[in-house]
């Protein structure tokens, strides 16, 4: 791997529970503690990251301006924070332009997420759903998708229906890598794949594996054909922070990487590990 200059991570996440309320936590014992700033920059030491993109995290809906708020907050002792990836409640259809325009005040906001991973396969193609995601094209809002891999035909055809916004794929829709299920992912993947308007994070896959016993080859048949899907102008780089500590390190995500896209140029590796989510965050 020939690292650039600096590399975007494109998925970090930031919480701290005596703050906010994070219910999903409770669920999860080893991250049920504050992950901020310094933590991260203590386990990624090593790898100059120049800038990052911070995506919320799954606090209860009451709190997700407050979560938003506090993120950009964040940015004054951690100037790397660039971008966030906030939640809305896009179910809300065109009312939710009310809630996109107060956080289009926020200027490190770059784009939504509203996870879709716990809904019904078709929860996303309800009218008003799609009004809100449309809506999203107003404020010059990507859209993060969080799913898994079941639902990729429901998000491709939401995908096909707002052609006016640029979708971002996260952790390559959650293949089924621990119980060694390619299809129908892969085809699913390559369909959602051939529409201009979506890209997709190489993140979030080591804790898809076997959390103890992952090895780089039981990554390769999902990280291969991601990238052979989407292209390397369309992959972006992700950590996955700190959920990845369930499954490994910083340092050993990039080592899978670079294990796993050997045949990957100079300019390969600075799209996917910068120049894509820059120019997708507008960052």
């Amino acid at each position: 791997m020939k690292l650039p200059e600096y590399i975007v991570d494109s998925h970090v996440h930031f919480w701290d529970p005596a703050r906010l309320d994070y219910p999903w936590l409770a669920d999860v014992p080893a991250l049920n503690r504050a992950f901020l700033p310094e933590d991260y920059a203590a386990t990624t030491g090593a790898v100059n990251i120049g800038k990052m993109i911070v995506v919320e995290a799954c606090c209860t809906p009451a709190q997700n301006r407050a979560e938003a708020a506090w993120i950009a907050q964040l940015a004054a002792r951690e100037p790397r924070l660039k971008g966030i990836v906030a939640h809305a409640s896009l179910e809300q259809g065109r009312p939710v332009r009310a809630e996109l325009a107060a956080l289009a005040q926020i200027p490190t906001v770059k784009g939504i997420r509203r996870n879709l991973q716990g809904e019904a396969a078709d929860f996303c193609l309800q009218p008003d759903f799609v009004a809100g995601v449309r809506a999203l094209a107003e404020f010059d809002f990507s859209f993060d998708l969080c799913l898994v891999h079941h639902q990729l035909p429901a998000v491709t055809e939401l995908v096909r229906r707002c052609p006016e916004v640029n979708f971002v794929l996260d952790h390559a829709g959650k293949p089924a890598i621990r119980q060694r299920l390619f299809e129908p992912w892969a085809g699913q993947l390559k369909t959602l794949a051939a529409l201009p308007n979506v890209c997709c994070k190489l993140s979030g896959l080591l804790t898809e594996a076997d959390l103890a016993r992952w090895q780089p080859a039981d990554l390769r048949p999902y990280v291969r054909h991601t990238a052979e899907c989407f292209g390397f102008d369309r992959v972006l780089f992700g950590g996955d922070w700190p959920v990845l500590t369930l499954a490994g390190d910083f340092s050993r995500w990039l080592a899978a990487l670079d294990i796993l896209l050997e045949e990957a140029g100079e300019a390969d590796w600075r799209k996917m590990l910068q120049t894509n989510a820059e120019r997708i965050y507008h960052v």
